[in-house]
Order: structure tokens, then sequence, then C-alpha cells
């Protein structure tokens, strides 16, 4: 099952009639539906699983500690009498969406809020509305234009939400007039998906690449009122009476803060940079010993810890959330014919991923460019499966990662619409179509990496004496493949293929005729 091979594009009558009744209740759903108001119940970003985890996911322990403490919608301590020493809510921020369409189509900005969606979910937050407007460009003071950033206000007001996330990256300027409109807190995606990095980093690199990340996003976006501006030095008034030496200028507070950021952002990065060599130490052994590296890659949420867990039984965290995972695992697979390789599961990608955090988490995507074979592994149940397919590929030219080999790996094939697969599979030259909560697919998909990575190449006639059992026991291993074993009087016979490495090492061994 390689290069779009058709197991039968005829669907059977159940199937076709499932597809009839899905595209029926598009159209109901769509003809009463308000086309500025888009959100309605449980973002579509997410799947929908009867059963999140399979046996392949092990006991998910990270995960019973992430969940080990909820905040719970609906829920409030708030007290009716004000005269109360404290009055207090403690509830999920509520939050409303806002986002353009200034090209492609109507379903594509809807999706992208949908995504939106599941994004301000997995942070935390309850979302209550969502409205796109139609606009040719963004408005350069609002972002929305003064009349819809007023009709959002309303919106704010009818759904008492305390927070608008906006659908783009906003300028500073921008953000601020927005506030000064609606009255609330206006967050943008970019301060959104850095929120949820926060939250989800566990290793001490990651959480120092998050933090790098968010330092260079907040820099540019510092504000100052009333003490913020004054100055903190500048003569016997500014230095508490200091007197000579202390008179001039003076620094702001404003200032101070931009030069502490940086001094910080300094540090983290002398720390990425010290952790880098332990990192290139173990890849460069890999590729010392010509150990075939394959990299799992593609859209947050697509199914690539569970891929690996199937593959490999890693046991890394599940959970049906953006963004669940960002710390890279790597595992040691082996195909059906015993070649070792290794499995690296990175970071998801998403639609206008930061360049924040595209350049601080440089350092962990190369391990995509260095990789031999890149499985990038598609949501093909998601609504805009090509649309996640750009995305991705959009961050692989970032990171010079466009030249590797690469597999379209459709997962969560059982909850698929098949035309959506079949029209993939027309337009990808190389795909698969796998599901990793079913293990549907999962052999073949073995079988396609065991033919694209690199493979050992140097045919050898080797004799090996009998009191030499650790060189045959190497060849064992799965840094070869042995054609032929014949036992003579003086020793064993091998007839094999091996890596230069280990060519050279066998030298003493070969049989020249």
């Amino acid at each position: 099952m390689t290069e779009n091979t058709h197991s039968g594009s005829e669907l059977s009558p159940e199937e076709m009639q499932a597809v009839i009744e899905r595209i029926l209740a598009t159209e109901q759903a769509d003809s009463g539906t308000d086309r500025g108001r888009v959100l309605g119940g449980k973002a579509q970003a997410l799947s929908v699983l009867e059963k999140e985890h399979s046996e392949f996911d092990g006991e998910q322990q990270e995960l019973a500690e992430r969940r080990a403490l909820r905040r719970t919608a609906g829920l409030s301590t708030e007290l009716e009498d004000v005269t109360e020493v404290e009055y207090r809510q403690l509830r999920l921020e509520r939050v409303v969406l806002a986002g353009l369409w200034t090209e492609g189509t109507l379903a594509d900005a809807e999706n992208s809020l949908r995504e939106l969606a599941a994004l301000a979910e997995t942070a935390g937050s309850e979302v209550l509305d969502g409205l796109v407007q139609k606009r040719a460009k963004p408005d350069p003071g609002t972002f929305l234009g003064s009349g819809k950033a007023l009709e959002l206000r309303d919106i704010v007001m009818a759904t008492g939400a305390d927070t608008v996330v906006v659908d783009s990256e906003l300028a500073p300027s921008q953000r601020r007039a927005l506030e000064d409109i609606v009255k609330v807190k206006v967050i943008d995606r970019t301060s959104l998906i850095l929120d949820i990095f926060a939250q989800h980093a566990k290793s001490r690199e990651g959480k120092a690449q998050v933090e790098l990340a968010q330092l260079e996003y907040l820099l540019p976006r510092l504000r100052g009122w009333g003490e913020s501006m004054s100055r903190q030095a500048g003569g016997q008034v500014g230095s508490g009476g200091a007197g000579m030496g202390s008179r001039g200028p003076g620094e702001t507070k404003i200032e101070l803060d931009r030069r502490k950021i940086r001094n910080r952002m300094a540090k983290l990065r002398k720390e990425i940079e010290g952790m880098k060599p332990a990192r290139e130490a173990k890849r460069a052994n890999r590729k010392r010993n010509e150990v075939p590296s394959v990299a799992i890659a593609g859209y947050t949420n697509a199914g690539k810890s569970s891929l690996l867990n199937r593959l490999t039984d890693a046991g890394v965290l599940v959970e049906n959330a953006l963004f669940a995972t960002l710390d890279p695992t790597v595992r040691r697979a082996q195909t059906p014919d015993g070649i070792t390789y290794t499995l690296a599961d990175t970071v998801g990608f998403v639609r206008s991923l930061p360049t924040q955090l595209v350049e601080a988490f440089r350092s962990t995507l190369e391990e995509v460019a260095d990789a031999d074979l890149i499985l990038h592994v598609v949501d093909a149940s998601h609504p805009d499966p090509e649309g996640q397919i750009a995305a991705v590929r959009t961050v692989f030219t970032e990171v010079d990662a466009r030249k590797v080999p690469e597999i379209i790996v459709l997962n969560k094939a059982d909850a698929a619409d098949p035309f959506v697969l079949e029209r993939i599979r027309q337009r990808e030259p190389r795909t698969m179509v796998v599901s990793a909560r079913t293990g549907a697919g999962i052999p073949e998909l073995l079988e396609e990496v065991s033919r694209s990575i690199p493979r050992p190449d140097v045919r050898l006639e080797i004799l090996v004496p009998y009191q030499r059992g650790d060189v045959l026991s190497k060849l064992h291993e799965g840094e070869s493949e042995i054609l032929s074993i014949e036992h003579l009087g003086e020793g064993s016979r091998v007839s094999v293929i091996v890596r230069k490495s280990l060519a050279a090492e066998l030298e003493q061994f070969v049989i020249h005729e």
C-alpha cells in the first residue's frame, strides 16, 4: 500500500447513505444559522471520540497529574451581600472570539475561528460567542473597524464575557484601541498560543524556550502610564537628594522594564545554547552509528503521540487538546526485518504559528530537518485537512526540512469521510491511511517506513571464528541484513549487507576470493 494504491474506490450502500446524511445535516445547519455568528457547542478542531485512549497509550500518569486540579464551569463564590469583606468570583475566563474574513472562503474563516475556540478551551476558557467580519484588510486603528468594535462591545456586555480573543496578531496600538471600546481585556491569537505553551511545558529546556518566546512577544508591547513614565534619577529630587553625580535625565520605569527583559532574554538564550550540546551529542552518536531517524510531525491534535505509542509503546501523554505535548520524545524501533531506527515525536504545528515560537523551538525542530524520513501526520477527520498540510509545510520551509522525504499519514481514518481520504490520496503522491486508535493500516505503514529509510548497502562475505561470537551477535542487533550463514570447520561463513561504518570493523574477517 504505497503510492495511491486503491483498495476499491466504490462505496458500499451503507457508507453512501452515511455520506448523504452528513451532507444533508450540514445543509440544514447552514440554512438556519446567522452567518456572522459561527460558534455553537464544542470546538470542531477537537476530535469527537467515544474513547480517548487505546491500550498502547499506557497508564497516562502525566495526564492524570495534569487533570488533578481543574476549574469547573458554572461554579462561583459570588456573594450577594456586597458589604462582605471579600467579593470575588472563581470561574473560568469567559471569552468572545472575533476574526476577519479577508481571503479564501467563508468556510475557511469559520474553521479558523473554531480552531481559535479549541485553543481557548485548551487554555482553560469558556467560549461564549464568536463573530467573523468580511473586510478587504484589517482596520489599522481597531482591527475590526469602529462600527464592528461597538457591535463586539454589545456582545461582550450581553454575554457577560471578561475577555475578547482576536483570531490574528494585533499591533500594540490596535489592542489598546480595541480595549478602550469593548472595556474588557483583549488578547490575540499569538498571546493565546504562548499561554498554552507556558501551561504545558514540562522540561527545563521547554520552559526556557517558552519564556523566551513570551518575552520576545512582550517587549514591543510594554506600555506605561503615570509612575511608569516618571524618571528614576535626575537632579536632587530624582535621586532622593543624592546631589552631585546623580543629575541627568535618568531612566523611566518602562525603560527599566525593557532593560530587564532584554537582560533576561540574553540569559535565556545562553541557557538554551548551553543545553544544545547534549542533544547534538546524542544526534551525532546516532549519525556516527548510521542509525536512520524518522520524525513524526504534523498539525496539533492530529494524533502524533498516539501514533508513537502505537508504534513503540512509548506511553507518552495523549490528550484530546491542542498542543498537549511540547517536549520531543525519541524512541528506538525496528523494521519487520530487524533494521533499527529512531522515531522522534515533535511539537505540533498550527496555522500562523508565532514566529517567536519557531525561533525559540528551532533547536527542537532540528529533529525534523535532520531526519531521514518525515511521517507527516494529518487529522483526516478535520474539516480542512488540506489547510493543515499547507500550514505544516510552511513551518517545514522555515526550518529547512522541505527536502526531507515525506509520507502523508492520514490518521483517524475510522472517523474520516471516505471521500476526503480519496481526495487527499489523489493530490498527494505518497499517502498512507491509518488509525492509531484501532490499529488499522499500521502494518502497511511499518512496511512503507522499512522501504523508505536508508538501509545497509555494503555487501560482504566474511568468515567469523567460533571464538568471536560477539561479531555474530553484533550482526544480529539490527545494523545489518544477513543473507545466509554457513557453519564450516574453521568458523561461520556469513553473507551480509552492512553499513559503511560496520564494514570497516569487519575488514579483518572479509574473504578475498
